[in-house]
């Protein structure tokens, strides 16, 4: 125990927080049993998700030019008339390896009608994990790395996997789901806009 207490002199903030862990538990059983306090928490959190909505604005352009794991350059100027289908996903986010299947499913479903399905990995997922996801599933559709998190910031600051946006042949979004989709409803949008 002395020699715990000696480390945690050499750092002040290890030793405050270690010897005052009785008070910093109180006071989150505060927080826990207060309604006042449990009230103001949840107006900032309702506060910041709206400020995220409020901030969601969209900068791709018709210019905006993606780069594969291959090494491939695509346009969406290239792909204008086509619905396009954004996937912002990580290795590490479960849902976004359950929703796999059904991007598999779309993609071979509508790719030979126009479909274009575009997946982009987070900032923080690791390029080498992406990679070997990417073999391992076979994924059919082009993988892009967001090495800087610019498509993030350019498809509405997308913070959150998974995040999917529907583009329709105008280039407008037609659909922005933050989470998993519904796959028929998903299906439904891409039949109307393939349509046209």
């Amino acid at each position: 125990m002395l020699k715990t207490k000696r480390k945690d002199a050499k750092n002040p903030i290890v030793y405050q927080l270690w010897y005052n862990r009785d008070m910093l538990d109180v006071n989150l059983q505060r927080v826990k049993t207060n309604p006042w306090l449990k009230g103001l928490l949840l107006i900032a959190l309702i506060a910041l998700a709206l400020w995220m909505a409020r901030s969601e604005k969209y900068t791709f352009t018709p210019n905006t030019t993606f780069t594969t794991i291959t090494g491939k350059h695509l346009a969406l100027q290239d792909l204008q008339g086509k619905p396009v289908l954004i996937t912002f996903w990580a290795t590490s986010c479960g849902s976004c390896v359950k929703e796999i299947p059904h991007l598999i499913a779309l993609y071979k479903q509508f790719h030979p009608q126009g479909l274009e399905i575009i997946a982009i990995s987070m900032v923080y997922d690791p390029p080498n994990q992406v990679v070997a996801m990417t073999n391992e599933s076979k994924l059919p559709y082009p993988i892009v790395l967001d090495l800087s998190a610019e498509h993030a910031r350019a498809f509405g600051r997308v913070w959150a996997t998974p995040t999917t946006l529907l583009i329709g042949g105008d280039g407008t979004v037609a659909k922005h789901v933050v989470g998993a989709f519904d796959v028929t409803d998903m299906q439904n949008r891409i039949q109307h806009l393939l349509k046209g």
